[in-house]
């Protein structure tokens, strides 16, 4: 009896032992101003789909390509807050593949570098990485059919985790069936559309194919969920919704 209560007692403690979990990225994933309200990174609504043994960390960034967020800082400061068994949510590419904005663009062989550099040393620390191909902007063609908008870059993602043998949660193309589901009128209800006079944080209005509003995150951040559970990874368990 001794035995099956201490048992019991250890199994308690691992399931009630607190697990963080990092997300580092760009402004689509990103912690928003109040000043760029409606506007929302998805990983703001993630936090509230887990229950209490699991913090979220948002270190995403507006911005940012994995050549800024190493080269800033910002990840040395995510490796050294690792601890065992945290998971780092990894989404990059809208920043690294514009080449118009020579701060920021990272060559495909850089970008595919820094990512296994990212999981590398995640897994160094005995942490566990999770690779994203970057999320879709909103495009459609003239038949109304959504059209892909990283066709460079969200190949060299999934090469990344294949060769290091990484889950792979396929942002890009899940991203692109809702809206697809949306169509090309509706799916506007998903990102920052507003008429002039709309939003008093946006007096001329919007007309934004890249960033969420509250609505479009609250969605994207579910898909990231279900992909979770789906994987049956150890963080499926504490995921309370959907």
């Amino acid at each position: 009896m001794l035995l099956i209560i201490l048992l019991f007692s250890s199994f308690c403690i691992l399931q009630n032992q607190k697990v963080k979990v990092f997300l580092i990225g760009d402004s689509t994933m990103s912690i928003k101003e109040i000043s760029a309200y409606p506007e929302t990174g998805w990983g703001m609504p993630f936090q509230y789909f887990f229950d209490s043994t699991v913090v979220v960390d948002n270190r995403a960034k507006n911005g940012r390509s994995t050549k800024t967020f190493i080269s800033e800082g910002r990840w040395q400061a995510v490796y050294e807050a690792l601890k065992e068994d945290d998971y780092v949510l990894i989404q990059f590419g809208h920043n690294d593949e514009a080449k118009h904005k020579t701060g920021r663009y990272t060559t495909p062989e850089q970008y595919k570098a820094n990512l296994s550099r990212m999981i590398s040393e995640t897994r160094e620390k005995k942490a566990h990485p999770i690779l994203l191909t970057p999320v879709s902007r909103r495009k459609f063609d003239e038949s109304g059919i959504i059209m892909e908008t990283h066709p460079e870059y969200s190949p060299l993602v999934r090469e990344v985790a294949l060769e290091m043998n990484i889950p792979l949660i396929d942002l890009d193309s899940i991203s692109r069936d809702l809206y697809q589901k949306f169509g090309p009128e509706d799916s506007k209800l998903l990102f920052m559309h507003l008429v002039p006079g709309e939003h008093p944080n946006y007096p001329q209005g919007e007309n934004d194919n890249t960033h969420f509003n509250e609505l479009g995150a609250r969605l994207i951040a579910q898909m990231v969920l279900k992909e979770i559970k789906s994987m049956n990874l150890d963080l499926a368990d504490r995921i309370v919704h959907p």
